[in-house]
């Protein structure tokens, strides 16, 4: 029952069909109460301990986990819903919440929630009572924990926010489930790790166009178009355009120049892959979307104002391939998020026809076939201005080299996150791009 790393995110509904699957229910009870006590064991003294336990399969955990408690000496009292009381709880020196699982369908209100908030330490089974295993949200009520101790597989619920955080540390236990069931299941949901992604290489004979070219379109302000300039060069891409209104624009050494119009660079058939929307102008970004995907055949990474040029109007992204809204430009595009982030981020992909990376503390990120990624590497201090047009240009690097979007977009999110937790806090935009050369090379 040791932890170990693997990233696919199942629903409730589908460890619901995982249990059904394995069968042999008491011997799976039994490993994950005895999981839940050695998770216990090793991180605190002995105590007080209660477990409020539900009618389901959450709470005979609890109760298997009482069990091994007490035979190693801790005083410990299992009580339901009914039985226990205000002054029970407050005892405790630390409760274990088997109340409710990860598929709770109504809100924790009343009884249960006055319980739950007089509990001063918590280690919850699965997830805290009232958190939805599926969206991460709250339903009602949901405790902070200290620990939670989930098994197989987490739910999207760990990792999405504000779920994430009221898990505490989290634990993933193997408890005996045989690894088949997830043929049966077929997830399409992961946590977004490098197992995701294969990070291009360079060939000996390659060249500097055979590496991937990327052009970035850039306006009057063009300090976000050179951000995205300089992640897209450290992330490998051969040739990096920055084209500008004027001349008048320095570049740093190494990055081309280009004043001409649209429809000139157009003309140049290695242009494949193009950054529209950092620091553009909403009309300008407009613009230059529409006529990029009217050329067709084009790889196309469309942020910020050509992101707002679509606002209520997501059939005019139609043909990008990669889009990254933050949470405003999503809203703007495609309406309300909602309780559910990956739901919606999945539907505005297949809405559009390209891998939506909708940006935030829990970034998500959804290919039009529905397959989607939670990200969780990033730290909080990434959330400074400018972080987004980075991202932008390194994702479109390695459209650039080869990745499929997903990958690339994955790999882009990920790299960013990791960039950042070298930067450390205090992290300017600028940066990160020399961040980048370190975690990629450490992936390779």
């Amino acid at each position: 029952m040791n932890e170990v790393f693997v990233n696919e995110l199942l629903t409730p509904e589908e460890m619901g069909r995982a249990d059904a699957l394995a069968g042999n229910v008491e011997a799976l009870m039994d490993a994950a109460g005895r999981a839940v006590a050695r998770a216990i064991l090793q991180r605190y003294r002995p105590c007080r301990v209660l477990v409020l336990a539900g009618p389901g399969n959450n709470g005979g955990d609890g109760i298997v986990a009482a069990r091994y408690l007490a035979l190693e000496g801790w005083p410990v009292r299992v009580l339901g819903l009914a039985d226990a009381s205000f002054a029970d709880v407050q005892r405790a020196e630390l409760v274990i919440d088997a109340l409710f699982g990860a598929g709770l369908k109504r809100d924790v209100a009343g009884k249960a929630m006055e319980l739950l908030q007089a509990a001063r330490r918590i280690v919850a089974v699965d997830v805290p009572s009232g958190l939805d295993g599926a969206t991460g949200q709250v339903r009602g009520y949901a405790p902070q924990a200290e620990l939670t101790v989930t098994f197989f597989r987490k739910k999207p619920g760990h990792v999405l926010y504000p779920g994430r955080g009221l898990c505490g540390e989290i634990l993933l236990r193997q408890i005996g489930m045989p690894e088949w069931v997830l043929d049966e299941i077929k997830a399409q949901a992961w946590e977004n790790t490098p197992a995701l992604f294969t990070l291009p290489r360079r060939t000996a004979e390659g060249h500097k166009y055979t590496a991937g070219d990327v052009t970035v379109l850039a306006g009057s302000l063009p300090g976000a178009a050179r951000l995205a300039c300089a992640a897209a060069r450290r992330a490998g891409a051969g040739m990096v355009t920055l084209a500008a209104e004027t001349a008048a624009v320095l570049p740093e050494a190494g990055l081309i120049l280009r004043t001409d119009s649209l429809e000139m660079l157009l003309q140049d058939k290695r242009r494949h892959t193009w950054v529209v929307g950092p620091g553009l102008g909403i009309a300008t970004a407009g613009e230059a979307l529409a006529r990029l995907l009217a050329v067709g055949g084009k790889t196309i990474l469309a942020d910020a104002d050509a992101l707002t040029a679509c606002t209520g109007a997501p059939e005019k992204l139609c043909g990008a391939t990669v889009i990254t809204p933050h949470s405003g430009e999503f809203t703007r595009v495609f309406g309300e998020i909602g309780a559910d982030r990956l739901a919606a981020t999945r539907r505005a992909a297949a809405r559009c026809g390209a891998v939506v990376v909708l940006k935030g503390a829990d970034t998500v990120i959804a290919a039009p076939d529905g397959r989607a990624a939670i990200n969780t590497n990033a730290p909080p201090y990434l959330a400074t201005g400018g972080t987004g047009d980075v991202l932008a240009g390194l994702t479109a690097a390695l459209l650039a080299q080869g990745m499929t979007p997903f990958e690339a977009a994955c790999a882009g999110v990920w790299v960013h996150g990791e960039a950042a937790n070298k930067a450390g806090p205090g992290l300017l935009a600028e940066d990160l791009p020399e961040r980048i050369p370190e975690v990629m090379a450490a992936l390779a």
